[in-house]
């Protein structure tokens, strides 16, 4: 019987390796797995490279783990914003080394890694340093930049409702970048406000099929919600 459901949020990251990449899913705070970044800083695993939309929020989630000094890279489009002070301090100390991608190349290269696509022509960077050391074509007159898949080891992934065999719907915007980030990672682990029975879903409204899932861990919404007024009142 497949059953991808775990117990709990520490088993579901035991393995995640010093050194490993790890993509995860949110934008800015939208469909951010807190609680399963706040279980990888208790596991304890350093070295990592991050890929993200941005670079952390305050002092919770992705910030929490940066502050904790586990990572040694992150690869994301939006690393600066008014409470991204924890990367900013790091990246001026040359703790954590950047890479930036626009945010439109980092879903591409997300979803062609997925996709199981080599790489891709973009115009978008053409001219710019983000170019530099990258091969370049002439098509059709315009140029463009040769951009490579982004894989990773491991996917923390935020969703609605998850079954045993790993089928997901998410909620609205939280959905962004879980979807492909499932797709791209060897091991994809995902925290769920409700476990389902299977069949429940509509098997026409599931967004992330099951195959692109190993691991599912239930967080209710209303464990989520306390933790986020209690970092507010803070």
């Amino acid at each position: 019987m497949i059953n991808k459901i775990f117990e709990s949020l520490q088993s579901a990251v035991a393995d995640v390796h010093d050194g490993a990449t790890v993509m995860i899913g949110g934008f800015g705070t939208a469909g951010m797995p807190s609680e399963l970044i706040d279980a990888l800083i208790e596991q304890g695993a350093r070295e990592l490279t991050i890929v993200n939309n941005n670079a952390g929020n305050g002092d919770i989630g992705l910030a929490a783990l940066l502050n904790a000094k586990r990572v040694r890279k992150i690869i994301c489009s939006f690393p600066r914003q008014s409470d991204s002070y924890v990367f900013d301090a790091l990246y001026r100390a040359g703790e954590i080394e950047l890479e930036l991608v626009p945010q439109g190349n980092l879903a591409e290269r997300i979803r062609a890694a997925g996709a199981g696509i080599g790489g891709f022509f973009t115009p978008t960077g053409y001219g710019t340093k983000l170019a530099e050391g990258k091969e370049t074509r002439l098509i059709d007159g315009k140029h463009y930049v040769l951009e490579s898949p982004l894989h990773a080891d491991f996917a923390l992934i935020k969703a609605f409702k998850g079954d045993r065999w790993g089928n997901l719907v998410y909620r609205k915007t939280a959905r962004n970048f879980g979807p492909i980030m499932a797709s791209a990672a060897k091991t994809a682990i995902v925290q769920v406000s409700k476990v389902v029975p299977l069949g429940e879903l509509d098997p026409e409204n599931i967004i992330t099929p099951g195959i692109f899932v190993q691991r599912v861990i239930e967080v209710p919404q209303a464990a989520h919600q306390a933790e986020l007024a209690s970092a507010n009142a803070a």
